[in-house]
């Protein structure tokens, strides 16, 4: 199956660089493009595509409200897209700003084409979109976040949640937060890979979550990693 793609961009360089890197690998197709986030809104409704690659600084609606219009208050007929921001490291209280609006991930635009292309597919499939060393980074830039960004520290609605966890589901919760992939956790913690899918979406739906960087910054929030 073909994994199409809005590319979503306010320069037409960056757009039109992106559009041939991802239609010459397999399985990816661009379907359309954007240069704001309204656009990336009304395109999105209009073409339907399987994930969203979101820049974040844009004129006009940039591409956190962008996100949380089309993950959180998705207008379309069927499921939203899954969004992925694409964007510069250094602007990481944006970044977190869009994983909290419901963005499945980030990539960085240095990113491998290669990184590009697995990133995008992995974001349909349900799998995070982080590199370990990039979920070690985002961690700890949330606790450097501007105060009005800042994620407030854990409340005790946010421990209780973490009791409605098995022990086993608390050991996937960690190495989801440490980046880990469905097959690593498998092998880690010896289990099958179909088993560890199905834990992670138990686990989003007794956390109430849409994603795994949600419940990562959460386990984060929660010291369940061992992180301040």
């Amino acid at each position: 199956m073909t994994v199409r793609v809005l590319v979503v961009d306010d320069q037409e360089i960056v757009r039109t660089a992106l559009r041939l890197v991802i239609d010459r690998r397999a399985g990816l197709s661009v379907v359309g493009e954007a240069a704001d986030g309204e656009q990336a809104v009304a395109r999105a409704v209009e073409l339907r595509p399987d994930v969203v690659l979101m820049d974040v600084r844009m004129p006009g609606t940039n591409g956190v409200e962008a996100t949380r219009r089309i993950v959180g208050d998705w207008p379309g007929p069927g499921p939203a897209p899954r969004v992925v921001v694409l964007t510069t490291f250094d602007l990481d209280e944006y970044v977190h700003a869009a994983l909290r609006a419901g963005a499945d991930g980030f990539l960085l635009k240095n990113s491998h084409p290669d990184d590009l292309a697995r990133a995008l597919h992995a974001a349909v499939g349900g799998e995070p979109v982080l590199a370990p060393s990039v979920t070690r980074r985002l961690m700890d830039a949330v606790t450097a976040l501007p105060t009005s960004l800042r994620a407030d520290p854990p409340s005790p609605d946010e421990r209780e949640l973490t009791e409605l966890l098995t022990e086993r589901e608390l050991q996937v919760l960690v190495l989801v937060a440490r980046g880990l992939s469905n097959s690593r956790i498998a092998s880690d913690l010896g289990l099958s890979e179909a088993n560890v899918k199905s834990r992670v979406n138990r686990i989003l739906t007794r956390l109430g979550l849409d994603n795994r960087v949600q419940a990562a910054l959460i386990a984060q929030r929660a010291g369940l990693t061992g992180t301040p």
